[in-house]
């Protein structure tokens, strides 16, 4: 297993994490590898270029000020987003750059970084070129992929470049939901316990499961602050964020139970309003997503309220959920998320929305099916419906923006996440079509799905809204 939770819920900023977070860490990465070179001082120029996906959509996604950040040496994690537009701002006022926060060199915005909107680079949408100069010769080139979920790939020359394995060996190794199955029945272990025992291959238990209440806790303070946010959301459609309107209107309703740092309602009078909650805790995390602020990809910023909300469901609403219940949670979901890392794309540039928030649906409904009780046969089940009423969903962003029709898709996705858990606790965990299967047809569809529906704002909604 090459993928780690860690990997695929890594905290960073909005609006995306492969127009975001990646070229972010793209830029980061170019630079360090400038100074480990000892090429750092000798550098009086440097440059990145954008193309397909990143070019088309980089000014709504924040790729603008990502790389700037990056190549003064920021981090996702850590970011003061607040202050680093003030300072990307001074750089284009300036046209002065300190790399990686130390080595001062003139920097011309117009020129020095390009967003090619009609040019693609062959092996990903999403491709970035950075280029440091010594006057005008060349001193360090190198060509990234950010591959959806803040992953970021190197051209290594191969034209097939791959996420580097990690060399710790893991006791339960898989790749495809088959495979975790397999090592499931051979250990006689839960899809959450052979991620456990991998995690633990690689730190102690009791830091993995720190690490994950930590992330749990980044979630939970991403829905507080978007449930108490008003007003209009950046970047020209003059979206009005919604969230907190909608959780003053159901606290009219019912008080609600503190528990924790979680929003939580009291029991339902509305059998159904529980999943007004739900839509409340999505459009939460995604109202700050769109604005930029402090997230988790799960496994994209894109698609980062599904499990958040879908674990704040858990929470409230199924019994037992403590501590333990949010660990197995997140286990279980990082296990289905690791197959699709491995062997399918995550990226609404490569295969359009249903590698997104159809992925995040799917391992949803895998993790709320495994801590509600389910058999490993009921998740994998669970994990399949999540995905198959996702495929040919397109990632048509109005504006190039993470706004319109990402941030209901979260609250929708977050829904059928519950209906497909539900489904397959109701079921045996027999089914037709595999979890494998569901997959395979879903990047197939994506290689067939035209560009103009693949994250390029050239299609879809993005061009039809001004119809409206």
């Amino acid at each position: 297993m090459s993928v780690s939770v860690f990997d695929l819920f890594s905290i960073g900023i909005g609006p995306s994490s492969s127009h975001t977070v990646g070229p972010m860490r793209a830029a980061g990465r170019f630079v360090a590898q400038l100074a480990e070179e000892a090429l750092l001082d000798q550098a009086t120029r440097v440059s990145a270029q954008l193309f397909g996906s990143l070019g088309a959509t980089g000014h709504g996604h924040g790729s603008y000020d990502a790389v700037i950040w990056g190549l003064e040496g920021e981090d996702p994690e850590t970011v003061d987003t607040a202050a680093g537009r003030l300072r990307s701002a001074e750089v284009r006022r300036t046209g002065r750059l300190r790399v990686l926060g130390r080595h001062e060199i003139d920097f011309d915005p117009d020129t020095d970084l390009v967003l090619h909107r009609r040019r693609a680079l062959p092996f990903h949408p999403n491709g970035m070129t950075c280029t440091a100069y010594l006057g005008d010769r060349v001193l360090l080139e190198r060509t990234y992929y950010s591959i959806g979920g803040g992953f970021v790939l190197e051209d290594d020359g191969s034209g097939q470049p791959t996420l580097r394995p990690d060399p710790t060996p893991v006791p339960h190794p898989f790749r495809t939901a088959a495979q975790l199955l397999e090592q499931c029945r051979a250990s006689g272990l839960s899809v959450s316990g052979v991620m456990l025992a991998n995690e633990c291959a690689r730190r102690p238990e009791a830091d993995v499961r720190a690490g994950l209440l930590e992330i749990w806790a980044v979630m939970a303070g991403c829905v507080r602050a978007g449930s108490a946010a008003h007003g209009v959301l950046p970047g020209g459609l003059k979206v009005r964020r919604r969230a907190a309107e909608l959780y003053d209107r159901l606290l009219v309703e019912a008080e609600p139970v503190a528990t924790g740092d979680v929003l939580l309602p009291p029991g339902p009078v509305d059998p159904l309003s529980a999943l007004d909650w739900v839509s409340l805790w999505a459009l939460a995390v995604n109202e700050e997503n769109a604005s930029g602020g402090r997230v988790v990809t799960a496994p994209t910023n894109g698609a980062a309220g599904i499990i958040p909300a879908v674990l704040h469901y858990a929470v409230r609403f199924v019994p037992g959920t403590d501590d333990d219940g949010i660990v197995r949670f997140l286990l279980a979901a990082g296990a289905i998320g690791a197959v699709y890392q491995q062997t399918a794309s995550i990226s609404g540039a490569e295969v359009g929305c249903q590698g997104e928030v159809g992925t995040a649906c799917s391992m949803a409904a895998a993790a709320l099916t495994e801590i509600m009780g389910g058999t490993i046969e009921q998740v994998e089940n669970a994990a399949e419906i999540g995905m198959e009423h996702h495929l040919g969903l397109t990632c048509d962003p109005v504006g190039g923006l993470v706004q319109i029709p990402c941030i209901e898709r979260n609250a929708v996705g977050s829904v059928k996440a519950i209906t497909a858990a539900r489904l397959a606790l109701r079921g045996d965990g027999r089914h037709t079509v595999s979890l494998d299967k569901v997959i395979k047809t879903m990047m197939e569809t994506g290689a067939d799905m035209k560009v103009k529906y693949k994250e390029t704002s050239r299609g879809g909604l993005a061009v039809n809204i001004v119809e409206c």
